[in-house]
């Protein structure tokens, strides 16, 4: 009876994951990319970075926005967010000659109910949109960039090209992760992976329906009156996932929005090291899927396609053995295409410095890395599965903060 119920949980187990791999490779080869711009773009724009305590990584994104090519019109707005270290003055030391950008800085917490990020991106929202620069024109469209973001110099006008282009109110450029440790190596992957796998992209960017609405806060471009029209971060003050509830609320008032491959020209390293990766995922991961019932589904069911077969290809035998290797190979297959997907990147070049201290200055090098970490695919999903429960603990301890603040709704 045992081994009838391990037999076909690994045959169930091993066609998930081949249909997961099948559905990766699909992905991998129909999504749209980012596309180089061969002349000036036309639009206005005005870029938004809510910075706190990013003294170090900061200013090169500053470095990279300053050398933006092929805008029409580029405003940046920089907010420092109550920081406690000298991200203010690092800001201002690299663009303090350049009048398209303004640094500004807040003490104030966010009010009752908002996170940090969506209470900084709407005073940032308010700044350039309400307050406009002396002699500036108003912007088409606005970008929200994480300061840890690094970008070609043709990210920006690559990004407005594609908006334009796509009939969409808003685009995410999904950035390549970059990973400076092992845990990161074997977690942030996942992030491009869980939708990578399950989500046929090219349909869901021509539906407005909610439930199949893929989006990345570490670059955001909206047209602005799409974004004013839902109240901006306002409509997602409280949420923990703010970059899926705002492309929510667009598809709710019948918008489009839409995700492309940009990891020719947008980078981000998310965390640096295990302590930062895991505060930072386990301040969310507990509203990730609906709560306990659907975290407890989806654990299982990722437990059933990623982790029996593996171990049934290891301690099993004959038939359950052949389908426990064949699930195994499928999931490193799907990992591996998410991989290359996401790390596309031919001759982009971001100034005036290495992307990251960490960061290898050879391509083939970090996807051969990526491609060889899937093989430990299944360490991955232990590792989520841990951060899960560990999120949800913190949750019911009300322990959960973030670069110093609490985090509101929680138990």
């Amino acid at each position: 009876m045992t081994s009838d119920l391990v037999r076909r949980l690994t045959v169930l187990g091993a066609v998930m994951a081949g249909a997961s791999a099948a559905m990766s490779f699909v992905n991998a080869v129909t999504m749209r990319r980012l596309e180089r711009p061969r002349s000036v773009v036309p639009g206005n724009v005005v870029v938004c970075i809510p910075a706190r305590n990013e003294e170090d990584r900061l200013p090169r994104l500053l470095h990279d926005l300053t050398a933006q090519t092929l805008c029409t019109h580029l405003r940046v707005v920089v907010l420092d967010d109550g920081s406690t270290d000298e991200t203010f003055l690092a800001a201002e030391r690299v663009v303090a000659d350049d009048p398209r950008f303004e640094v500004v800085r807040t003490e104030l917490d966010p009010p009752d109910g908002w996170t940090g990020k969506a209470a900084a991106c709407h005073t940032l929202a308010q700044l350039a949109l309400e307050h406009p620069a002396p002699d500036c024109p108003a912007p088409e469209y606005i970008a929200f960039v994480d300061a840890d973001v690094r970008l070609d110099s043709r990210a920006v006008s690559s990004t407005v090209a594609s908006l334009r282009s796509s009939d969409a109110s808003l685009l995410c450029p999904w950035p390549r992760q970059l990973s400076g440790s092992l845990a990161e190596a074997l977690v942030q992957p996942l992030l491009a992976f869980s939708w990578m796998s399950t989500l046929p992209v090219r349909i869901s960017a021509s539906s407005t329906r909610p439930s199949t609405v893929v989006a990345c806060g570490q670059f955001m471009m909206f047209e602005v009156d799409a974004y004013r029209s839902i109240g901006g971060h306002a409509s997602v003050a409280a949420s923990l996932t703010e970059d899926l509830d705002i492309a929510r609320e667009l598809r709710r008032q019948g918008m489009r929005t839409d995700l492309v491959a940009g990891g020719e020209f947008v980078r981000c390293r998310m965390y640096d090291g295990w302590p930062a990766l895991r505060d930072g995922y386990t301040r969310w991961l507990w509203n990730a899927f609906g709560g306990r019932l659907g975290s407890a589904s989806v654990l299982a069911a990722i437990a059933v396609m990623y982790l029996v077969p593996p171990a049934a290809a290891a301690f099993g035998s004959g038939r359950t053995r052949q389908w426990g290797l064949f699930g195994y190979l499928a999931a490193v297959a799907s990992r591996s295409a998410s991989a290359l997907a996401e790390s596309t990147n031919t001759t982009a070049t971001l100034r005036p410095e290495p992307l990251l201290e960490n960061e290898s200055p050879k391509k083939k090098v970090s996807v051969l890395t990526s491609v060889a970490v899937s093989g430990a695919h299944p360490l991955s999903v232990l590792i989520y599965g841990g951060l899960t429960v560990e999120s949800f603990r913190r949750r019911h301890r009300r322990s959960s903060t973030w670069k110093g603040r609490s985090l509101p709704g929680r138990a």
